[in-house]
């Protein structure tokens, strides 16, 4: 087989690069270690940018989005027994942030290509990458082989991809945080219309939704903390215990439908790129998910790539595609910061003495009675924009 570009993984990133490349005439083949059913039921992340919404609505996949995406216009900072909003109308005009789960978007993506003759290959468990260094690379896969100009790493933190790249090449930042975060995903229509950050002494929780009659919450809780040490009840009292914390707000419960461990973890390699492959998404940087940056980000990276292939298929030069690691390191160090200190503003630490303490209070106070402060942290959340 024989393609321009080869893609692997087909979580949001592979299937947006594939969905963009193709409006650009430029052929691709994507390998997905995964079934489709898999992939398509994969909860992650259910924060959009503003840029992501404008990107997936341009690239005509965001019908859907737009019917039943839950557009925000703020979210509430809660702590010390009060709630503050941060107020995106007014701090940052005509930008916001919608809801609406990643698998959401992947399902848009995959119905999208499948309707335009797109080539999808799922539980492909074996796939390899050769000849990066070249200008003739290809993947292996099933006793198949995939000739191709480029190859697209998208296949996450734990892909093939980056591990394919020489040792001694990258340079890789990470960063563990002491903690983890037990999220659930409950039938039950959400206690607020916008999400709650709520900073407790207890530790964090974190009130979110994923549509009218489905709620998403996080609880901080130590790392490597056992799922079965949370049964439903101890779950909603701890819940409770976080965000029943201003006066009149009633936490609404009900059936819990998925109960996960998410450890906490910031991770960047650079460069992005060797040779004639280009990491994009999970694959090359994460970002703890209290700033929702990880697939607002991936969305960044596969922008930007697509515009480099473009210019390299339409007038012969790798100007763009040269770049490509410099051009998405700017925001992802800008992101993996904007995550950092979110986390930190909201997080209790078995380290914290009062004194830290002390200084973490006076930093929400500031953040939520300076316009200045407020903006800044508005104008990262809603996503900083394009270009």
């Amino acid at each position: 087989m024989r393609t321009q570009v080869g893609i692997i993984g087909a979580g949001p990133a592979g299937l947006l690069l594939s969905h963009l490349l193709h409006l650009r005439g430029i052929s691709s083949v994507v390998l997905e270690r995964q079934s489709r059913d898999h992939v398509e039921k994969r909860v992650r992340a259910g924060v959009l940018e503003q840029g992501t919404v404008d990107t997936l609505t341009a690239a005509a996949v965001g019908d859907r989005l737009r019917r039943e995406g839950l557009p925000h216009q703020g979210i509430e900072l809660r702590y010390d027994g009060a709630g503050h909003r941060i107020a995106f109308e007014e701090l940052v005009p005509g930008r916001s942030i919608t809801v609406y789960g990643q698998q959401e978007v992947v399902k848009d993506l995959i119905a999208a290509r499948l309707a335009d003759g797109g080539d999808l290959r799922f539980e492909v468990d074996d796939a390899a990458l050769h000849d990066l260094g070249t200008d003739r690379p290809y993947v292996t896969f099933g006793g198949e082989r995939l000739d191709c100009d480029f190859v697209a790493g998208c296949d996450g933190f734990h892909g093939v991809s980056r591990p394919s790249i020489p040792a001694g090449v990258l340079t890789e930042y990470e960063r563990e945080y002491p903690f983890a975060w037990l999220g659930i995903l409950a039938r039950v229509k959400p206690s607020a219309e916008e999400l709650i950050y709520a900073r407790t002494d207890r530790g964090f929780a974190l009130h979110s939704m994923r549509s009218p009659e489905v709620s998403r919450f996080y609880l901080q809780v130590p790392l490597g903390e056992d799922i079965d040490a949370w049964p439903d009840e101890r779950v909603w009292a701890e819940l409770k215990t976080r965000l029943e914390t201003v006066p009149g707000f009633v936490l609404a419960t009900g059936e819990i439908t998925e109960k996960g461990l998410t450890p906490m973890r910031s991770f960047v390699a650079e460069p992005m790129q060797y040779g004639r492959l280009f990491l994009a998404g999970d694959s090359a940087h994460i970002v703890p998910p209290t700033g929702a940056k990880g697939l607002n980000l991936a969305v960044a990276d596969v922008r930007v790539l697509t515009e480099a292939l473009t210019q390299w298929y339409e007038t012969g030069s790798g100007e763009l595609l040269d770049g490509y690691s410099q051009a998405c390191l700017r925001r992802v160090w800008r992101a993996q910061h904007f995550s950092w200190w979110m986390t930190t503003l909201l997080h209790t630490f078995e380290s914290q003495d009062p004194y830290e303490q002390r200084l973490q209070l006076s930093y929400l106070d500031y953040v939520t009675s300076s316009e200045a402060a407020a903006k800044t942290l508005a104008e990262n959340y809603v996503g900083l924009p394009f270009g």
